[in-house]
C-alpha cells in the first residue's frame, strides 16, 4: 500500500514499504514559477530528515528541496535535468526528484497526510 506524506517545506514522499519517492508539491511549484534548473543528489547519498536533498531553480528564485525522511538515495529522475519544467507540468507524478530507502519509518508520523497538507496550504494564503 502506498501512502503519501507532506512536509511543512512542501515536499511530498510516496512510501511503499521502506521505499520512498520524493518531490515538491503542486503548491511549491506554483510559488516557484517556471523551473529552469534542478540539481539532484548522487545515488548512494545519505539523507537526513530536514536536510538538503536537492536544489531547484526557477525564474523567481533558487530553493533547497529537503528530505522528508532520513535514508539513502537509490535513484534520481534524470529526466528533470534535461527538462526541468516537468516539475511544473506534473509535480506529483513524472516530476519526482529522487527515490530513497526510508531508514526510520517512525519519522513519517511527523509529516502531514494530504488532507492536513491542504489545510496547511489554505492557511498560507
Amino acid at each position: 500500500m502506498t501512502k503519501t506524506y507532506f512536509s511543512k517545506d512542501h515536499e511530498w514522499i510516496h512510501v511503499e514499504g521502506d521505499a520512498g519517492t520524493v518531490g515538491i508539491s503542486a503548491y511549491a511549484q506554483e510559488q516557484l514559477g517556471d523551473v529552469v534548473f534542478i540539481e539532484l543528489p548522487e545515488v548512494g547519498k545519505a539523507l537526513t530528515q530536514g536536510g538538503e536533498a536537492a536544489v531547484v531553480e526557477s525564474v523567481k528564485a533558487a530553493s533547497e528541496v529537503y528530505s522528508p525522511a532520513s535514508g539513502t538515495v537509490t535513484a534520481v529522475n534524470d529526466a528533470l535535468v534535461a527538462d526541468p519544467a516537468l516539475v511544473n507540468r506534473d509535480p506529483m507524478g513524472e516530476g519526482w526528484f529522487l527515490k530513497m530507502t526510508v531508514a526510520d519509518p517512525g519519522q513519517l508520523a511527523g509529516l502531514m497526510d494530504e488532507a492536513a497538507y491542504a489545510e496547511f496550504v489554505k492557511g498560507l494564503s
